[in-house]
């Protein structure tokens, strides 16, 4: 049954400074510029939006130095591969369980204290790995990463803050490109770190330094000149709480000053509002987002296991060794980033339905695990290598964009978190079914990504979401 907009997120917490998206910033009076052209207040969102896509790149960068070479370590400290096995995996499970919480205290304490408290505490737990003499070290030190490491999903809910719902897609499309860019970097970095005397211990620290200049990056961004009006009262709200890690309280004390009594229950604490969220979402999810999550694990399990087994089956089946796989690997990658730039006029060609656009994208990518799996030429499976890059990096953007379509930005670190924890849960299932798969055959994990990815395209074929822009609009203006 389709909830009204009022509707979705009764029982939730008062939202701590979560305020509609402006589509553009306010001008102040005497700034008025000639049609067509862009006023003060556009050139300090794109400033903003340029520092934000740095994040991501340097979080990227940083991770992409050391994330090739755990296992090496792990297995250079003694641990068995049964062992090492389990370690790799603790930071998965870790992921499933602290995204959705931390997406949604970043709804609650807002944007600007969680992305500084995700950086600074995962750059002590690189720091950490920078000083793992043992197993028990290594694996203590991939604690703080797992449960905070969430600066990319902090940074996608800020931006959705921060732009309207036809620009958001686009924007999001450029921040995953500035952020592949940082991935293609790393690996490169780091191999050649790794070469050197106690490489692995200077790539950490040198990965754990990345994240500490992250955070002071963060810390000295223009805040004070992006400015989001809040429509839905008089209060003097110029400055976007969110975007200020601001509470309540400032704005209680306002509305005392007016007359209006201040809650001093124990909502006003961050964590019971944090429980209130979830206990509002819980609802939202069973009825309008099961759709964008179900799609959502199949298609990653479906991407997942393509790329299992992606370096065997080409030495298996094509007889081509690592290098070659290398270099098809980072000229996908380099495709993947093109992606980003195809979005915009992507989104214009599909008047800016996301949905659609989704949808034909999963049906592409399902096509090509399935010419893949059956390719008897290396130039097909090289084709399809290429061109799954640019599907998937198109289906990523969308399927962020539809959480936060059906959903609302009210909640956008929370919707952002759930989708992480969901793809945590394709990371679990996706090695499994990729063993299972490879003792049928070399092909058995891509092609049975592609009966997923079909089974994705059902679903959404016959259960399109119930919300869509105008809700999302109506969303954003409560």
């Amino acid at each position: 049954m389709r909830m009204e907009p009022g509707e979705q997120f009764s029982g939730m917490a008062p939202d701590r400074g979560l305020i509609s998206a402006t589509p553009r910033p306010r001008q102040e009076p005497g700034t008025a510029t000639q049609e067509g052209a862009p006023g003060p207040g556009a050139v300090r969102a794109r400033r903003f939006l340029l520092c934000l896509y740095l994040v991501g790149f340097l979080d990227l960068f940083g991770v992409s130095m050391v994330v090739p070479l755990l296992s090496v370590h792990v297995k250079s400290l003694g641990a068995s591969p049964t062992v090492a096995g389990i370690v790799g995996s603790s930071y998965g499970i870790l992921q499933f369980f602290s995204s959705t919480l931390v997406g949604c205290w970043s709804d609650v304490v807002g944007r600007r204290s969680s992305l500084l408290v995700c950086i600074l505490c995962s750059a002590l737990g690189y720091l950490m790995l920078a000083a793992s003499t043992n197993v028990f070290l290594f694996t203590l030190a991939r604690v703080p990463a797992g449960i905070f490491k969430h600066t990319l999903s902090i940074s996608r809910a800020l931006l959705a803050d921060l732009v309207t719902e036809e620009e958001r897609p686009v924007v999001l499309g450029q921040f995953n490109t500035a952020s592949s860019m940082g991935f293609i970097l790393g690996p490169v970095v780091g191999g050649y770190l790794a070469e050197l005397d106690g490489g692995f211990y200077l790539t950490a620290f040198v990965c754990s330094s990345v994240f500490v200049l992250n955070a002071g990056l963060v810390w000295l961004f223009p805040w004070s000149e992006v400015k989001l009006s809040s429509p839905e009262d008089d209060l003097p709200r110029g400055r976007n709480q969110a975007l200020w890690g601001k509470t309540d309280s400032a704005t209680q004390g306002a509305a005392s000053a007016k007359g209006t009594p201040e809650s001093k229950g124990p909502a006003s604490l961050p964590w019971a509002e944090v429980r209130a969220t979830l206990r509002g979402l819980r609802s939202l999810v069973l009825s309008a987002l099961w759709v964008v999550f179900v799609v959502r694990l199949l298609m990653a399990v479906a991407v997942m296991l393509y790329y299992s087994n992606f370096v065997l089956a080409l030495e298996e089946r094509f007889g081509l060794g690592p290098r070659a796989a290398g270099y098809l690997t980072s000229c996908s990658s380099a495709l993947g980033v093109l992606a980003g730039f195809a979005l915009g006029p992507l989104l214009r060609l599909y008047g800016h339905q996301s949905y659609r656009l989704l949808l034909h994208s999963s049906v592409l990518t399902s096509t090509l695990l399935l010419l893949f799996a059956s390719a008897r030429g290396l130039d097909v499976a090289v084709a399809c290598s290429v061109l799954l890059s640019f599907s998937t990096a198109i289906g990523r953007t969308c399927i962020t964009d539809l959480q936060l379509t059906v959903g609302g930005v009210r909640a956008g670190g929370s919707l952002l978190g759930m989708g992480q924890s969901v793809t945590a849960v394709g990371r679990v299932l996706a090695p499994i079914l990729s063993g299972v798969a490879q003792e049928v055959s070399p092909c058995g994990p891509p092609g049975l990504g592609a009966a997923l990815g079909f089974v994705a395209v059902v679903i959404m074929s016959r259960n399109r979401p119930h919300s869509g822009g105008q809700q999302g609009d109506e969303l954003k203006s409560e």
